[in-house]
């Protein structure tokens, strides 16, 4: 009988197993030395200045958030087709949140609607504070004209690089900050690299990562020069502003920091497997994925596009193929319909949403695998009523 084939997973060798372990051997499990070590380590793979280690993602959004001043009667903006925690992020600052349609070749920010919907901003008073474009799939946005467009107006860009560590933009590593304030990652078991729940922001920014160091730990410095009087001693600290405990553990850090010795080999990885797929469809009536001529995508993701979706699925499922659909458009969660959205708002994430399927991808899917992943394709694209 066929094994299940997933859509993702998290890929450990005996090497990560042992820098686990040797911090549990260690004197230190949450806040140590190998922390900094992997902050480091990645802020210089990234060609930033600064890393700053969080316990997930979606905290990572929210701190940079905060730290960027977003708050009550702010604006935040970012896209449809994405998961619920880029727009969530606003929302936790008591921001007001809006969305940008998505280009239907990349299902990245239109930077065309973009403009117009910021020039329209400009005039009616409404412009954001903070914008999230977000690399869907590991394809890097036009962040170019993106950092030139907020430059223009005086807006803050947050990358959502969730599913982008790894990825390259203009020959630069996604998270360098050339065109942004921050850059968050994700480190969730089915991404690029792991830490089991874990995220990093990055950024150039001296001020703001000192901030972002701060808000993850309830707001706490130890830096007399920021207290409101001398320090009582080596003990002593102060809480200077409302901060939260979203640090990540010394165990997390060590997984993360011996999976980013491979992230080169498994981006490649990744890039051959995807490139395999697009030579193994190229004759289904299907729409593979496009990547631009100046992005490397780190391919977190594999999205086909299919008429027919739920049948194929189905299918896929039926024989132990695991796929997925990313994403459900924010904007059509009861949530935030009950804040005024509604269907028809963002057509091409709508569109698009209607035939996206995502495919196996992940390191360790062999070439029987992936043959098998394509002909339960073409039998489902068979099969499924027209």
């Amino acid at each position: 009988m066929s094994e299940f084939i997933p859509y993702g997973k998290q890929y450990i060798t005996e090497a990560d197993i042992e820098a686990v372990t040797a911090v549990l051997r260690s004197d230190w499990l949450t806040q140590g030395p190998v922390i900094q070590q992997f902050e480091t380590a990645l802020a210089s793979k990234c060609h930033a200045k600064h890393g700053i280690a969080v316990t997930n993602a979606t905290a990572g959004l929210h701190l940079a958030c905060i730290a960027a001043g977003l708050g009550q009667g702010d604006r935040l903006w970012t896209v449809p087709n994405t998961f619920v925690a880029s727009a969530n992020a606003g929302l936790y600052c008591g921001a007001t949140v809006d969305f940008v349609d998505i280009d239907p070749t990349t299902f990245c920010m239109d930077v065309d609607k973009l403009a117009e919907k910021l020039e329209l901003a400009d005039k009616n008073g409404t412009l954001p504070k903070i914008i999230i474009p977000v690399h869907f799939a590991g394809h890097s946005c036009n962040m170019q004209r993106i950092g030139a467009l907020a430059k223009q107006y005086g807006i803050t860009v947050i990358e959502d690089a969730a599913h982008a560590v790894g990825g390259h933009y203009k020959n630069q590593p996604v998270g360098c900050g050339q065109y942004s304030d921050m850059t968050v990652f994700s480190f969730h078991p089915v991404k690029i690299i792991t830490t089991a729940e874990g995220g990093m922001v990055l950024t150039n920014n001296d001020a703001l990562a000192d901030k972002l160091q701060r808000l993850r730990t309830h707001g706490i410095t130890r830096d007399e020069h920021l207290m409101t009087e001398p320090s009582h001693g080596a003990w002593y600290y102060q809480q200077i502003e409302l901060g939260y405990n979203t640090r990540m553990t010394e165990l997390q850090a060590a997984l993360g920091h011996s999976q980013l010795q491979r992230l080169d080999d498994i981006i490649d990885k990744r890039n051959a497997l995807a490139e395999q797929y697009h030579t193994l469809l190229k004759d289904l009536p299907i729409t593979c994925p496009t990547v631009l001529d100046d992005v490397r995508s780190a391919y977190h993701l594999y999205v086909i596009q299919t008429d027919n979706r739920k049948q194929v699925y189905d299918y896929l499922k039926d024989n132990k193929i695991g796929c997925q659909i990313h994403y459900i458009p924010v904007h059509l969660q009861p949530y935030y319909q009950n804040l005024g959205f509604k269907k028809g708002d963002y057509p091409v994430a709508e569109a698009y949403y209607e035939r996206c399927l995502s495919l196996p991808l992940f390191p360790q899917l062999t070439a029987e695998q992936q043959q098998r992943v394509v002909a339960t394709l073409s039998q489902a694209l068979t099969t499924a009523p027209v």
